[in-house]
Parts: structure tokens; C-alpha cells; sequence
């Protein structure tokens, strides 16, 4: 079948989805005999990342990774349609770029993770003057001070 993954292409996912990105220190994965292709264990050896196995038979036991996935669910993926995965590619990028740079969080009382991080700075409207700036396609959409 086309949408097998076998050890090969699952090397090659990690190492596409990492060439733009910062090395990660950690990578959690299950217990997937997958996951013990030699050249799977090879790539994070020289790549100095630690991985951490899933309990066995508990698909709850990261609930920060089911949390992400659901809000991406929720938030975004049943809101679009994508033609290819270089399109979805595409499309998850700028969700991520919103999410972490304009989408307000309660648990950060209120701010962006860009904004508590030190990466950007927050702005105050004036109330009386203020423009909507477009994101991931016009699904959302945040006020800025014109």
C-alpha cells in the first residue's frame, strides 16, 4: 500500500520534519516495533536525542501531546480542507505561527507563548483606531493598532 510507513520512510519523516527546526534534545515515541529500526536508533544516537517510550497499553499517559493534537483537531484541521501533504505541511506551519505568536492562552494569563517567552512584544490598541490582521487563511483573525 502507499501509506505504508516501514523504517526507511520514517527516518526520513524525522529528518525532513527536523531540517528547518532546532535538533530536539528529547522525542517521546510508543513502544511500535517501528520505532527499533536500526537506522531509526542510528539517526538518534548521532543526532544526541533521547527518546522516551509510552507506557505500554496507555494511549493517555502524555496528556500534553493529546491535549496539542485535539486543539489542532479542533481548532484548525476540521475547519479546512488540504490537497496534499505539502499542502497540510504548509497549512500547519502557519497555524503554528499563529498559535504561538497571536492566540491569546488562559494559562498564560491571557498572553501568546511568544509574548511570555520574551519574543515579541504586546502592543496596546487604541480602541478608537485598530485594524484585523488575517491568519491561515482568514479562518482567524486579530486586532492590531493601525
Amino acid at each position: 500500500m502507499r501509506g505504508d510507513v516501514d523504517g526507511i520512510t520514517l527516518s526520513r519523516m524525522f529528518n525532513t520534519a527536523i531540517a528547518t527546526e532546532n535538533t530536539p534534545h528529547h522525542l517521546s515515541s510508543d513502544n511500535d516495533p517501528l520505532f527499533l529500526y536500526h537506522r531509526w536508533q542510528a539517526n538518534l544516537r548521532i543526532l544526541e536525542i533521547e527518546e522516551i517510550k509510552s507506557n505500554p497499553y496507555t494511549p493517555t499517559s502524555y496528556p500534553f501531546i493529546e491535549r496539542l493534537i485535539g486543539t489542532i483537531r479542533r481548532e484548525y484541521l476540521d475547519h479546512i480542507f488540504f490537497w496534499n501533504v505539502h499542502d497540510l505541511e504548509r497549512k500547519l506551519k502557519a497555524f503554528r505561527k499563529y498559535y504561538n505568536q497571536n492566540q491569546v492562552h488562559q494559562s498564560l494569563a491571557g498572553d501568546a507563548p511568544a509574548v511570555v517567552s520574551g519574543i515579541s512584544q504586546t502592543q496596546c490598541a487604541d480602541l478608537s483606531n485598530y485594524s484585523w490582521i488575517s491568519h491561515c487563511n482568514g479562518l482567524f483573525q486579530t486586532q492590531v493598532a493601525a
